[in-house]
């Protein structure tokens, strides 16, 4: 089934749910939740407990997920993940490179989600992936980008080793949001609530990603 974005009192829910049936990285820990207590066993309330790779379904990236002495999870400033964000769709595009990001108006952003052609099926774990270069990294950390959103598992190619994306994206002050979904999501401008979890020590944390949207229209144009 197609997964559909929810909205909830003008708030857009733009985050994969989270069930036995969700795609995961192969050899990672698929994600599942199962009742330890029954309210009839402990006479009072049910009690489950889930377990999860902290890379399935909807998550952010901690830097520590890649570089050996990165942030963890709960070192990152929460103002990164709440504010303004400007939504692309970047569909065409294999690779999203400078010439890619350079067609867009991105002055003035703070945060920009990609739209990419991949249908936003969280059951099917995709075999490919449109990528982010390092270019392009460049250009968002020259806009002034600090966060970045794509609607994919990973920034790199499925496949990648080296997770070129990922750290010219920390190298250029720039934080990781993956798997939103926004198939059915126009371009424009959006606030965004995308909060981890204080895990400690983490490498990421599953989050709750949902959009409002904001005046879309700008100099006489809309986005």
């Amino acid at each position: 089934m197609k997964g559909k974005s929810k909205i909830v009192n003008n708030y857009i829910d733009i985050s994969q749910p989270l069930d036995a049936n969700i795609g995961h990285w192969t050899g990672d820990t698929p994600f599942s939740y199962e009742l330890s207590f029954s309210k009839e066993q402990t006479g009072s309330v049910n009690i489950g407990r889930i377990s999860s790779s902290l890379h399935t379904g909807t998550h952010v990236d901690a830097p520590f997920h890649f570089e050996k002495n990165g942030e963890n999870i709960h070192q990152l400033d929460i103002n990164v993940f709440i504010g303004p964000a400007r939504l692309i769709d970047v569909s065409k595009f294999k690779q999203i490179d400078r010439e890619v990001l350079s067609r867009f108006d991105l002055d003035g952003v703070e945060r920009v989600l990609l739209k990419s052609a991949i249908p936003n099926k969280p059951e099917r774990f995709p075999e490919e992936i449109p990528f982010l270069t390092e270019e392009g990294a460049d250009l968002l950390k020259e806009k002034g980008i600090f966060l970045v959103g794509v609607d994919v598992p990973s920034v790199d190619p499925i496949n990648s080793k080296e997770m070129s994306a990922h750290k010219a994206l920390y190298r250029n002050g720039i934080h990781i949001l993956e798997n939103i979904m926004v198939d059915d999501i126009e371009q424009g401008d959006y606030e965004l609530i995308a909060l981890p979890l204080p895990i400690v020590g983490a490498d990421g944390s599953p989050v709750r990603a949902v959009i409002r949207s904001l005046n879309k229209r700008q100099g006489g144009k809309t986005w």
